[in-house]
Parts: C-alpha cells; structure tokens; sequence
C-alpha cells in the first residue's frame, strides 16, 4: 500500500508504532521497522544523550530499515538536555523524529539541515495547522481515545481527523483507537495517510516489557482506562488499578486545590517499576481505549502482516462490492 507516509519516510506500510516511555527501546523499533512500518525509539527514555546514541547503534545493528526517534519538550524548570539528544539522533544518522509536547520550532532548523523528517503529535486542529506553519513534514493526528495525553478538547477521531483533512496540506497519520485492518481502513477514508499505534504495539513478543503489562492489556475492555490529572490540565488516560482509583480519589476531594505534589505517589517514577518489573499496582501508566481491541499478543510481523491483510480485503471485497 501506498500513501504520503510510506513515500515521505521510505517504509513499506503506513504504520508507525507511536513513542512510549519505557517501551520505545531498540528492540521494540526494530522490530516494527523489520516488519515494514516505521518503529521509533523513545528519547528521553534515555538518560542520557549518550545513551540515546547507544540505543540508536543497537538499533542500527538489528535493523537495516528506517526507525525514528520521539523526542518530547516537556514544559520543565530543569530541561532535558535537548542540544545533546539532537546532536545524538543527528550523528546517529537517524532520518525521521516523532516530536511532541511544546512547539518544535526552535529546534527544527537542526533537523532540517540534517535531512531529517519531522512528524509533530498534536490533540487538536489548530496545533496541527500551527505545527504545519512552522515547517513539520507531517503530523500525528491524536484523538480522544489516545493513551497518554489527549489534550483538553475530547474530540474524537471521527471528527478530528476529517477535521484535520479540511485544514492541513501535509500528510497525517491517525492515532488512538487505532488496532486492525478495520482501523486503517477507517483512518484512510476519514482523510489520514496512515496510522499510529502505541498501546496495540505493547502487546507483541518483542514489546520489551513485563509479561504481566502484556497480559493487562489483553485482559482489559475498552471500559477499563481512567482520564487522570484533568484538574491540573496535564490530562493523561491510564489503564485503571488501584493507584489510579486512589489518585481519583484525591481529585474528588481536594477539588481544584490539587497539586502536582498530592499524587506525585501515583505518577512520578512508576514506569520502571511497571513496565520492567512488572508492578501493575505501582502507580498510573498510559494506556488506550484500544484496550477493548486487544485480544492476542502476535509478533510484530504477524500484527502489521494482519492488519495489512485485513485492510487489502476489506477495500477490495466488502467495500469494491457495495459500489
């Protein structure tokens, strides 16, 4: 299949496997990348800048296709250091970047320069037109269904991403909700080049995290995920558990007096312990409605083969037939 996506990033099928804390490593990018989609490592994942250029190298040694990098600037008094991870993707000859969070314009003349692509993940139509203006190669279309952050517009797919086809010139891709065949299909006719999946990937062989996250994800509905710190407008959805139910809690009762610092045992820190020891209760970890959708844990190449296969009959059988 072709799109925009899969001639702007040089990759066989429109799928891209979103940035994920504590997901994203080597192993997870290759893998989807050998499987024809566009895997991408998670930055600040890495401690370090130079741990960021190791990751890519041990990516570099299991694929030989195209694999990306998101890179996220977070709003924070001590900042990440953005200079090294740039410098880092740039020598480590990585050619796509997942941006996300605040504005990417101040760092995108470095990513130009490169050669390097740049796909924005944006909540809603106007941060996509903006992050368009300033000279994004493409974006990530976010709906409300999305794990991690929806933003503060709870508008979902079916009306952002039609919405996003009247505004943009540029190729999108559609994220949240996204799982199957049925959802690319669904994605290309509401005007996306493709789709974006973080939450379906986590529940693949090579995902390199805890069985038990896999095994979670499987086991949930599409009724089992939380909108959390909504009062702090840094809404996140999450897979519910016991420390997102208690986290709700204190948001019901401390009301708009709430601060960061009152849930900081729910949020801060959690993602080792969930993701690599396989601590389900440790605290609040993204997760999205696609949940109710997940019904196996395939290797990547299944899944991305599946999907394809699913979305090629559907066009060609029941959608050819009804014309």
């Amino acid at each position: 299949m072709k799109t925009r996506i899969t001639e702007l990033f040089g990759i066989e099928h429109p799928i891209i496997q979103g940035g994920m804390h504590y997901v994203g490593f080597a192993e997870m990018a290759a893998a989807v990348s050998n499987a024809g989609g566009l895997g991408i490592i998670t930055g600040l994942t890495q401690k370090t800048a130079a741990d960021l250029a190791n990751e890519i190298a041990r990516c570099k040694d299991m694929t030989d296709k195209p694999f990306g990098v998101n890179l996220t600037f977070l709003p924070t008094v001590n900042s990440p250091d953005y200079p090294g991870y740039i410098r880092a993707i740039i020598e480590g000859g990585v050619k796509v970047v997942e941006t996300a969070g605040n504005n990417p314009a101040p760092f995108l003349p470095y990513f130009k320069d490169a050669g390097i692509k740049v796909i924005h993940k944006c909540t809603s139509v106007r941060h996509s037109v903006k992050a368009q203006s300033v000279g994004c190669d493409a974006i990530s279309v976010d709906g409300f269904e999305c794990g991690g952050h929806p933003g503060e517009d709870d508008i979902p797919n079916f009306i952002l991403l039609p919405r996003a086809a009247e505004e943009l010139t540029i190729p999108f891709v559609a994220s949240g909700g996204m799982a199957d065949g049925r959802s690319l299909v669904a994605a290309l006719a509401l005007g996306a080049e493709g789709i974006n999946m973080g939450t379906r990937f986590i529940a693949t062989k090579e995902a390199p995290v805890h069985e038990k996250v896999k095994q979670a994800l499987v086991a949930a509905s599409e009724l089992d995920t939380r909108l959390v710190m909504r009062p702090l407008r840094n809404t996140e959805r999450v897979l519910t558990n016991a420390a997102v139910e208690r986290l709700l809690e204190k948001e019901r009762r401390l009301g708009p007096d709430i601060k960061f610092e009152d849930i900081i045992e729910e949020v801060a820190g959690v993602y080792p312990r969930i993701m690599m020891d396989g601590d389900m209760e440790a605290g609040a970890w993204s997760c999205g409605m696609v949940a109710g959708l997940i019904h196996d844990i395939p290797t990547c190449k299944e899944l991305v083969d599946r999907i394809m296969a699913q979305a090629n009959a559907i066009i060609r059988e029941r959608l050819a037939g009804m014309v």
